[in-house]
């Protein structure tokens, strides 16, 4: 299964893809999204990504009113619906936005929280991305997967179940399907480990093959998930980024900055290297210590030529000598005669015996 966004290929034997979502930190301001994007550019980011939506078709003020704010949006400072209406995007920047990414030489992509916007950002992005909270909205599925665009899926607070409904709705339609891991927990705590849970990706590998790539999308503190998401199998990864933990705003606080996700890429592809192509063999940089570790089988006496190769007369030593007798097979040469004089503390051939 090979996915293109843009000219980046996405496989499982390709290079991890990674998307810093800028979402909500740009704080209203296109010049803070442009500095944003170059910012995550120059950290190795392969993607900037946003997220397009009007506060008056994403939450029901009324009922979000009524309701004490829970889980992260408990410490919002404003209402759920200002803080939603701060942090859209005007459709206008789209035309910027692309051109500061494409300067930038990464991607453009961004979560259409909207029908319309789903038409809006087209002409503009390389491959849509569906947010967790939409993954049972149909229309919103079907929309996209129509576009023939590749789609990034976000699982977060869903079951196995819904995940199969969406993914089976986009493949029907779309055959460019990246599924990711998710755990929405903006909390930024410690405990948020326990319930990461990716093992999932292991299930979702099993449940649809080569029909999917696998990814993560993640607010966890520091590398690990990534790294660990990396090893089962993950080849698209999305964190927050931010040029400033300590700014106002909704996704500030478990956002990457410049720093931490330089040192995320850095990590990843050290592990992308390490874990190699999965063929058991002798690697070009372990050539000499091959020689050196290994034994092959010496004399411990003087043989002369027509003796009988013994056990008691051999003894297997460092260094290996290319085309000696290992001890591996040193048994199947018992009793045989020998060919030629072989000193003592000589190596023995297989050319010298009969």
């Amino acid at each position: 299964m090979i996915i293109r966004i843009n000219k980046k290929k996405i496989s499982e034997n390709s290079p991890t893809y990674f998307i810093a979502d800028i979402a909500a930190n740009h704080d209203g301001s296109l010049l803070r999204a442009k500095r944003l994007i170059r910012l995550a550019a120059k950290a190795g980011a392969n993607a900037a990504k946003f997220q397009h939506f009007k506060a008056d078709t994403i939450v029901n003020k009324e009922q979000f009113d009524k309701k004490k704010k829970t889980a992260h949006q408990s410490k919002w400072r404003t209402s759920v619906y200002d803080v939603y209406k701060k942090a859209s995007i005007n459709n206008e920047w789209n035309k910027e936005l692309k051109k500061e990414c494409k300067k930038s030489k990464i991607d453009f992509l961004t979560s259409p929280y909207d029908l319309n916007y789903v038409d809006a950002v087209n002409k503009f992005i390389p491959a849509y991305k569906i947010g967790s909270g939409d993954i049972t909205w149909k229309e919103i599925l079907t929309k996209i997967a129509l576009k023939n665009k590749p789609v990034l899926l976000a699982t977060g607070a869903s079951t196995m179940d819904d995940v199969i409904f969406a993914c089976k709705l986009i493949l029907k339609i779309n055959k460019k399907l990246i599924v990711m891991q998710c755990n929405t927990n903006y909390t930024s705590d410690e405990k948020n480990f326990k319930y990461i849970n990716l093992n999932v990706l292991k299930n979702l590998k099993m449940k649809f093959g080569k029909k999917i790539i696998l990814g993560l999308s993640d607010h966890t503190p520091g590398h690990t998930t990534v790294l660990s998401a990396i090893t089962l199998g993950a080849r698209v990864i999305e964190k927050h980024f931010t040029d400033d933990n300590s700014r106002v705003g909704p996704d500030h606080k478990f956002s990457m900055n410049p720093k931490t996700w330089s040192e995320m890429i850095k990590e990843s592809r050290r592990l992308e290297k390490a874990l190699g192509d999965g063929l058991k063999k002798i690697e070009k940089n372990e050539l000499q210590s091959y020689y050196v570790q290994r034994r092959s089988v010496y004399t411990l006496k003087d043989l002369k030529k027509g003796d009988l190769l013994n056990k008691k007369d051999l003894i297997c030593l460092r260094p290996y000598i290319k085309n000696s007798i290992s001890p591996q097979v040193i048994d199947k040469f018992y009793g045989k005669k020998v060919k030629k004089n072989i000193p003592k503390n000589s190596i023995v051939k297989r050319k010298w015996l009969l």
